[in-house]
């Protein structure tokens, strides 16, 4: 008996050291911790459950690559009028490239991800944008027709469909709200059409806004080479998990300069299945231009502070000006939704359902004046000439 004890104690130091060890120097080797809560979680080890593989990129990229598809757009323009009309002699010299209403094709390159396996491919608004047709190239070498769901020009999304057998590959979504400046992404697209590619950055920041790209802006900023063709392509995990679509560059002259912008996942989906179920983005609207409060016209207006939103403008006829109110007006606070910035107020009130009834509040000379508002259903804005 005394020998079976003292192998029982030395087995369990033996394990225990070993339990250490593996512990201390290999902790991803032992099964996913247990966390309670309102439930049970098991959470992975590694930071953000995105362990950075030890042998590169190739199993993140092989798993995204069939899903990321090639567009190609045309659409047909009108041929500029020629000043000598159809004179005969003009055209033995110059032929008919010059003659009136002549169909001309013009194309662009832009890159999509199939979301899924029945062929719905999310893209950027502007890669598709008015294309009277449109081809898909997917990794396999097959092509497809495509055509429109719709389309969101205020976030720059759109949804295309190509009708192929039920089983493409469709990428994996992640969540973009986890990422954190400095995690490593792949963005894999089709830039300058020289075929599909796959380049590796970090990102270099989040929450991007203010830059004019779009109405509605919150991107991922990185530094992954993003090129002409890569728009509307995947920004992905290092488990190949999609946070963003490759939206726009900032450069000067067209190349990568290292300060690239995606479109969050997390709006992306909300848009995409808006746009599946409905064909289109609906919005809240009240009517109102706004401009931030300065700490210089925080002082003119006597406030104690630069929270909320001077209303520079009111729409004649909308839903602001029937319910009285008026340029000069500081918008404080939207359903009980204090406002920090025009930013802010952009998104709480396009959030709202249209038609329904809504608490402002609001600062008139110094004093607080409470409307409600029947929310309106934003216009769709014009197309750029």
């Amino acid at each position: 008996m005394r020998k079976f004890w003292l192998l029982f104690a030395q087995a369990t130091t033996i394990g225990l050291a070993a339990l250490f060890i593996i512990q201390t120097l290999r902790p991803t080797m032992l099964p996913n911790a247990a966390r309670n809560g309102v439930v049970t979680l098991y959470e992975n080890a590694a930071d953000n459950g995105s362990q950075i593989p030890t042998v590169g990129f190739s199993g993140a990229a092989q798993k995204v690559m069939p899903a990321v598809v090639n567009i190609y757009t045309s659409n047909e323009t009108k041929a500029q009028t020629s000043p000598f009309g159809n004179d005969p002699r003009f055209k033995f010299f110059f032929g008919d490239q010059f003659e009136d209403n002549a169909p001309q094709q013009s194309s662009s390159l832009g890159s999509g991800v199939i979301v899924s396996h029945d062929g719905y491919i999310l893209t950027n608004h502007h890669v598709i944008e008015g294309a009277d047709q449109i081809e898909v190239a997917l990794a396999d070498g097959r092509n497809a027709k495509g055509h429109i769901i719709g389309s969101d020009p205020e976030t720059d999304l759109a949804v295309i469909k190509i009708d192929l057998a039920n089983n493409l590959p469709a990428i994996t979504f992640g969540h973009a709200e986890q990422s954190r400046v400095g995690d490593i992404v792949l963005a894999i697209g089709n830039p300058f059409g020289v075929g599909q590619t796959v380049t590796m950055g970090i990102v270099s920041a989040l929450k991007r806004n203010h830059l004019g790209l779009n109405t509605f802006e919150n991107f991922i900023q990185t530094d992954a080479a993003i090129n002409p063709g890569n728009s509307g392509g995947a920004l992905v995990d290092v488990n190949g998990n999609l946070i963003g679509i490759n939206s726009a560059i900032y450069s000067p002259n067209g190349g990568s300069l290292g300060i690239g912008f995606a479109i969050p996942v997390s709006t992306a989906k909300k848009i995409m299945e808006q746009i599946i179920q409905s064909g289109s983005v609906t919005r809240g609207w009240i009517g109102v231009a706004v401009q931030e409060i300065t700490p210089e016209l925080a002082e003119s207006f006597k406030l104690g502070n630069t929270q909320g939103v001077l209303i520079s403008e009111v729409v004649r006829g909308s839903p602001a000006d029937k319910a009285g109110i008026k340029a000069g007006d500081i918008l404080t606070s939207v359903a009980d939704k204090a406002l920090t910035d025009s930013g802010s107020m952009l998104e709480t009130i396009s959030a709202l359902a249209p038609g329904k009834t809504v608490l402002l509040k609001l600062l008139r000379n110094q004093t607080e004046v409470a409307v409600q508002v029947k929310v309106g259903k934003r216009p769709r804005p014009k197309p750029q000439e």
